[in-house]
């Protein structure tokens, strides 16, 4: 268990895999033991190295299957260990249809079918949709459950086949820019603009915990947006804050986001 000061850098919503880590990083450490994760978010990749600097003793090593993932698992063992050759048990579901509306589908028709099937979001990396279906990093243990399973995609007849990395086509996320012109660089007022909501209605699911910005919690409405930030709002969908491009006349702050689409 971590040392209560520990805590104190962390959201309190965020104790659970503190505690988790910390475990890891404490079996690596003294107890010599190897740890592959399942897929972390940025946020908890960070909070998993900020533990394992705390302990000497420990190494962390991070893969999503390729170079630009964001979603990664984790080797976590004791710092004498080489780690750059542990297996990290992700391959690649290739989802195919020769249905024409498999166009239509988004990361979110994918992701939704496959938990639909009972999967952990942990056991779901980085998803890539194109045109002709999707390819999704997967860990390894549940590929031949989804093979066998998988047969539609938001009403969409799909097939799915599991290959290597190596033939993995990565999808640069697409960003739909947006210029904003708003009062402050406050978090209630950036996001109610960006998805074009009223500021009352943007104000309740933050404060409920629907909102993260860089991955963790934030409930505090009056908080203030940087540059390079991502916010996502369940239900909603998220954005990057791309630019601050200085003060109107009229004293009005001017920004560039990218909706994720």
């Amino acid at each position: 268990m971590p040392h209560a000061e520990i805590y104190e850098h962390f959201h309190p919503d965020e104790k659970s895999f503190v505690d988790r880590a910390w475990e890891w990083v404490e079996r690596a450490a003294e107890l010599h033991q190897v740890r592959r994760t399942d897929f972390l978010d940025p946020r908890q990749a960070h909070i998993l190295f900020t533990l394992a600097n705390r302990h000497p003793d420990a190494a962390v090593r991070l893969d999503g299957g390729y170079e630009e993932a964001e979603r990664r698992r984790a080797v976590v063992a004791p710092d004498y260990r080489p780690i750059e050759d542990e297996p990290m048990g992700i391959k690649v579901l290739d989802i195919a249809s020769d249905d024409r509306r498999v166009q239509e589908l988004d990361h979110g028709d994918y992701l939704g079918a496959l938990l639909g099937l009972g999967i952990k979001r942990d056991k779901i990396g980085d998803i890539h949709p194109r045109e002709d279906g999707c390819h999704v990093l997967i860990a390894e243990e549940i590929g031949d459950f989804l093979t066998g399973h998988l047969r539609q995609a938001h009403r969409v007849e799909v097939r799915a086949s599991v290959i290597d990395l190596e033939q993995l086509r990565a999808v640069k996320p697409e960003l739909e820019e947006m210029s904003l012109s708003v009062a402050s660089l406050r978090l209630d007022g950036v996001a109610s603009d960006a998805f074009r909501l009223s500021r009352a209605k943007i104000v309740d699911p933050i404060r409920a915990g629907r909102c993260r910005v860089n991955w963790k919690p934030a409930e505090d409405p009056s908080a203030s947006l940087r540059e390079g930030d991502i916010v996502s709002m369940k239900g909603f969908g998220r954005f990057k804050v791309l630019a601050v491009e200085g003060i109107s006349k009229s004293g009005r702050i001017r920004v560039r986001i990218g909706k994720f689409v």
